[in-house]
């Protein structure tokens, strides 16, 4: 058994009755990251002399301090969306390819107070815009389950280093799925918290409504102990909101009876491959031998969910990538003969080919005479959406459904066809415009792949997610699970 297969808690009490160093931990994710790597691909660069020196002075607090960190001395990945100072970030683009960061992010920097240390940055889609990692502009990453399958994305290289056991958890992006679509995929747990919950400062902008920072972890209690440290008012981001942070850990006790589910019809009807959907009737089981009660609902503007986030998204896109044009920021173009030139062959050679796309989308749908038809129209739809989730949480507590309505699929199957790329996201999508909090959990196998659940709760109330996932982790043995990392 691996170190990263130990509850955070055991991996807290040995490093704290010193049975265990942070040293040591780092060595097991190095030794991990050199046997696998080749074959998983989910970084896009790693730092052992950076976690090293870490891990070395980690060790030196604990050996005069017994205030100890619950994040001390547990090998992270970081998206490499999320900018650290110092150290390349990408966002897995040729256009930044060359970019070192002159600030951190405000989660790195709560994630380092924590004592946790980063190995590396974990690859993902180009600026966070696919959802199989095969846009980045360095290499696909490969799904630890089946290196013959996409790990999802677009933080498809953290799950699949927290999946293949490279590092003991990561963090990821969250604009339409990006979080929980990898972690269903993977087999591992991902939490999109709600819109302004964690901060979103130092996070490289894809789409600034949507975008939420937030953990992929072994299992729930993981998933947990990140979010506490990762949770709470920055003033450096505007969006982020002055809450009051509870307990995430207390609540997690198994216990959940009376608990009132919601199941969308949407979620479990056409589309949804009936492999998945036998594994989710299966999970509601669970709850109900759990004491919770569950009914039938609908969430009728689910279908026009996909049409919204791909006018809204590619929109905000659009005004944030057009910064990249050779002068602030990356890669310039050392071909231009002019200014207007150097901007156009910097942002065509730097950008690939689903970030054009999205930016073509979004500055189409902004442009004088078709704002009121698009844009204006599809923020409209997204109230309707939000206002469908407001009535389903006037009733219940928490609404099921599957993650993704199928397992992964194989990689090269989809990467010409975006819109069937993009319908992939039908469940997730719907989250992001209503900035609610939702977790995806694993729920079992179909052909050998992961199958995940989705759990989706009201704004700022992540407790009750995390303590119904919780219960049903408790009384399933899926998230044990652990990948064999071959092909076939």
């Amino acid at each position: 058994m691996s170190l990263f297969d130990l509850p955070i808690t055991e991996i807290h009490k040995r490093l704290s009755n010193k049975e265990l160093t942070a040293s040591d931990m780092v060595e097991e994710s190095l030794k991990r990251i050199a046997e696998v790597e080749k074959d998983v691909q989910a970084f896009l660069l790693v730092d052992e002399e950076q976690a090293r020196e870490r891990a070395k002075a980690i060790d030196q607090d604990i050996a005069v301090s017994e205030d100890l960190g619950i994040l001390a001395g547990l090998p992270m990945g970081v998206k490499d969306n999320i900018v650290t100072e110092g150290i390349r970030t990408t966002c897995a683009s040729r256009i930044l390819a060359n970019y070192e960061p002159i600030y951190s992010a405000t989660v790195y920097k709560r994630m380092l107070a924590g004592q946790a240390i980063m190995i590396g940055k974990t690859n993902m889609d180009e600026f966070a815009m696919g959802s199989s990692t095969e846009h980045s502009a360095f290499h696909p990453s490969y799904n630890p389950w089946n290196l013959d399958y996409v790990p999802g994305g677009s933080s498809g290289g953290s799950a699949a280093a927290v999946a293949a056991r490279e590092v003991y958890f990561a963090l990821g992006s969250d604009t339409g799925g990006s979080i929980r679509q990898p972690a269903s995929f993977t087999g591992v747990v991902g939490l999109k918290p709600t819109y302004g919950l964690v901060s979103r400062f130092g996070l490289v902008a894809f789409a600034s409504s949507l975008d939420q920072i937030g953990p992929i972890t072994k299992n729930v209690e993981d998933a947990a102990y990140v979010l506490q440290t990762l949770a709470g008012y920055d003033e450096l981001d505007s969006t982020s909101a002055n809450v009051s942070i509870p307990d995430y850990i207390t609540p997690l006790t198994g216990e959940i009876k009376g608990l009132r589910i919601a199941v969308p019809k949407e979620y479990m009807g056409e589309g949804v491959d009936p492999a998945v959907k036998e594994k989710m009737l299966e999970a509601l089981k669970v709850f109900e031998n759990l004491g919770a009660v569950w009914e039938e609902v609908s969430l009728p503007h689910t279908e026009y969910a996909v049409a919204t986030y791909y006018i809204l998204a590619p929109s905000e896109a659009s005004s944030n990538l057009a910064r990249y044009d050779g002068v602030r920021y990356g890669v310039r173009t050392d071909s231009a003969e002019n200014l207007i030139e150097m901007y156009k062959k910097t942002r065509s050679e730097g950008f690939g080919s689903e970030v054009k796309r999205r930016i073509m989308l979004g500055t189409y749908a902004l442009s004088s005479g078709y704002y009121d038809a698009y844009y204006r129209k599809a923020q409209k739809v997204r109230t309707l959406i939000k206002q469908d989730f407001e009535q389903i949480f006037a009733k219940y507590d928490l609404i099921f459904g599957p993650t993704v309505p199928t397992t992964a699929f194989r990689i090269g199957e989809k990467i010409s066809d975006p819109l069937q790329m993009y319908v992939n996201d039908i469940l997730t999508i719907p989250v992001n415009l209503a900035g609610l909090p939702a977790i995806s959990i694993p729920a079992g196998l179909v052909n050998g792949l992961p199958v995940g659940l989705q759990l989706i709760g009201k704004h700022f109330d992540e407790v009750t997610i995390l303590r119904a996932a919780y219960a049903f982790e408790q009384h399933t043995e899926h998230h044990k699970l652990r990948p064999m990392v071959k092909r076939g």
